[in-house]
């Protein structure tokens, strides 16, 4: 009987037996474990947001570093960004005036709302979905090659913070070019859009560039989204560079999680942003 009770011990599980035992299977138990692991990332981010806010003030100084991914961010997504903008600009207006001419074929009023809608919200948050495909899936790759290539170790044993060196130019870069390519993808969509009203529904320019809706809180609304997400997406990406492991294959894999917790970051901030900005200034 004890030769038998030793065999039983040391035999392996069947797959069944195993899923019959695992309460770890259960649903809610995964939902808990997914709800804890995006609480533990979103805390590790905001560390690494306030370390690079830090390094902002007492770390190095190095104007060329910032320049070099100005120039990486901007000049490589401006092409991208307008066409990109230049349909969205079409789309809307084509949708907005069509569903204008089922209910009441006036048209006066489409381009005044559309400009609102554009300034306060859609450039800013239009621009920035695309920016975190572009620039974060970069940021991710290159951080993340220099991982598995261990010079962020290399970094680290020479008591450089990969922060300070990698992370904050690439901030204070896309703080400044997340506002200019909003500012060029705005005007570009402006004007697609008015060449779609005059095309299809006969509305004069002059009548279509209206801004008598526009006003300070606006303004004031889609600048700070364009700063928030110029924040957003170098710091997001970042932490998914530095958490790489695995060699090639772990670099594709922080690529794809940059990009879905930047987009995923910059639609939070945009709902947290609209929702300040109703309860300041109005719809």
């Amino acid at each position: 009987m004890a030769a038998a009770k030793t065999h039983d011990e040391g035999a392996p599980e069947s797959g069944l037996d195993t899923a019959r035992e695992a309460p770890d299977a259960s649903i809610p138990a995964v939902i808990g474990a997914k709800a804890i692991e995006l609480v533990v990332m979103g805390l590790e981010i905001a560390a690494v947001f306030i370390r690079t806010l830090y390094y902002c003030v007492r770390g190095r100084p190095d104007l060329g570093a910032v320049v070099r991914q100005m120039f990486e961010i901007g000049n490589r997504s401006v092409v991208f960004l307008t066409v990109v903008m230049g349909f969205i600009g079409m789309i809307l207006v084509l949708q907005g005036g069509l569903q204008v001419k089922r209910i009441l074929p006036e048209f006066s009023m489409v381009g005044a709302s559309y400009l609102e809608l554009l300034i306060r919200d859609l450039a800013a948050t239009i621009s920035a979905l695309m920016l975190a495909t572009r620039v974060g899936a970069g940021i991710a790759a290159e951080i993340g090659s220099m991982v598995v290539t261990e010079q962020v170790d290399a970094l680290r044993m020479c008591a450089a913070d990969p922060i300070d060196y990698l992370i904050k130019p690439r901030f204070l870069a896309s703080l400044v070019m997340t506002l200019v390519l909003v500012i060029w993808a705005a005007g570009v969509a402006m004007l697609t859009g008015m060449l779609t009203a005059y095309v299809m529904f006969d509305v004069n320019p002059r009548t279509f560039f209206n801004l008598n809706l526009v006003d300070t809180g606006d303004l004031i609304v889609g600048l700070a989204k364009c700063l928030a997400y110029g924040a957003a997406v170098p710091v997001v990406a970042g932490h998914s560079g530095l958490h790489t492991h695995g060699g090639s294959e772990g670099v594709g894999w922080a690529t794809t999680r940059a990009v879905v917790n930047a987009s995923l970051a910059v639609i939070v901030l945009d709902l947290i942003l609209s929702a300040l900005g109703y309860v300041f200034f109005g719809p």
